[in-house]
């Protein structure tokens, strides 16, 4: 009888694309690392316009930076239906915005991952970029776009707060600065 713990191996679950509205489709190991292909779930018929139902003309493929399986670069190939709307002519594309910001290059994962990387593990934008397999400046750019997001543009983000502690470096640069100042004859460092 098998274990009733286990299921039968899912590769959408396990790289977590299901959490992005993606299905795994295939995959591609190369020395450089692994390719998932990937299709959107939820199905975007009806035109943005005007309501009607549109028929489908194709489709595009979006590739996106994931989080990194053991270290292994890791991207998604994701295939992206196009619309045209049988009533007023509009063209869209299937809504990508559960797997990705518009015009990212890192899947929401993949940019969740990146932060853990800098925050938690103390790791340099280098190596978190190395890590996913894009250029130095695609991981600074989303990690800065991101941070801005929740932390700056966040109007709650005080919400709770009764003290602000002060940086020890500071600390010490402004109880030597007064130090000085006691040792000088003017009182001016």
């Amino acid at each position: 009888m098998p274990d009733a713990t286990f299921t039968d191996p899912d590769l959408t679950m396990f790289c977590r694309l299901n959490e992005l509205g993606l299905e795994a489709t295939g995959q591609r190991l190369e020395p450089a690392g692994a390719v998932l292909a990937c299709r959107v779930v939820e199905p975007d018929r009806w035109c943005r316009r005007c309501g009607c139902e549109g028929t489908a003309r194709g489709t595009v493929v979006r590739r996106l930076a994931h989080e990194p399986l053991g270290w292994r670069p890791t991207t998604l190939e994701v295939t992206v239906r196009r619309y045209r709307c049988t009533g007023c002519g509009h063209v869209w594309r299937q809504d990508t915005s559960l797997a990705a910001e518009p015009r990212a290059k890192l899947s929401r994962r993949g940019l969740a991952w990146a932060l853990e990387g800098i925050v938690i593990a103390h790791l340099t934008v280098a190596r978190v970029a190395e890590g996913l397999g894009v250029a130095w400046n695609t991981a600074n750019d989303a990690v800065l776009a991101q941070g801005t997001r929740v932390l700056i543009e966040d109007p709650n983000r005080f919400d709770g707060v009764r003290v602000l502690g002060v940086d020890e470096h500071v600390w010490r640069l402004q109880a030597s600065l007064q130090g000085v100042a006691r040792r000088s004859p003017s009182g001016m460092a």
